[in-house]
């Protein structure tokens, strides 16, 4: 399986810290802000952190991941398809697969573990010869993850910069504001006891 010949593929060295603040402002950017959106991380409970978080910070949001009940899987992929939400916040469940709409830009918030998966994240957007673009963050322990992509995409992956890219001091000024949406989700998760919910759906 290849890159579409259509993908423009870039990356965004950061650390881990400011990862939440910088998608914040990478959803809000001029660029990307009207396209739907696709992003994909490792855990389930990153998956709903994330989609409480920018929920509160009022992006339209949704998730997919395996926790999810039949019907919550439906729905959210619903709103997605109906751009009631430009943003959908799925694990690996969401890349293979699934019948999900032309999605013009997908971020990989957290890397995959293996390239093969990349190239399946990837493939949801510029499919039948449309234009695409995938931005992934690189962390600082990240390193030998991108270079493991860039020999299986054959390519070197440019860096995200300049008119495409954040600027510092937008992400200065927005981590208070993410910071506090970020502790409001946890505190909400941790009330409604959701690792325990989940516990009980894996077990059904």
């Amino acid at each position: 399986m290849a890159v579409p010949s259509s993908l423009k593929q870039r990356y965004h060295l950061l650390p881990h810290v400011i990862k939440l603040p910088t998608l914040h402002i990478l959803l809000q950017h001029p660029s990307y802000k009207d396209r739907p959106t696709l992003v994909f991380v490792n855990k389930t409970k990153t998956a709903e952190l994330l989609r409480r978080t920018l929920r509160l910070l009022s992006h339209k949001v949704t998730s997919l991941h395996s926790q999810l009940a039949q019907h919550e899987r439906l729905n959210s992929l619903g709103r997605f398809r109906a751009e009631a939400a430009k943003i959908l916040i799925a694990t690996d469940l969401a890349s293979r697969g699934l019948d999900i709409p032309v999605v013009s830009l997908v971020i990989n918030f957290d890397l995959p573990q293996a390239p093969e998966d990349y190239i399946h994240r990837v493939g949801r957007t510029a499919r039948a010869g449309r234009r695409g673009m995938a931005i992934s963050f690189v962390g600082e322990r990240d390193v030998l993850l991108i270079q493991g992509i860039e020999e299986r995409v054959g390519r070197e992956i440019p860096k995200l910069d300049g008119e495409e890219g954040v600027k510092e001091k937008e992400v200065i000024d927005v981590m208070k504001e993410v910071g506090e949406a970020r502790r409001m989700a946890v505190m909400m998760m941790d009330e409604e006891g959701w690792a325990e919910n989940k516990k009980r759906k894996r077990g059904v």
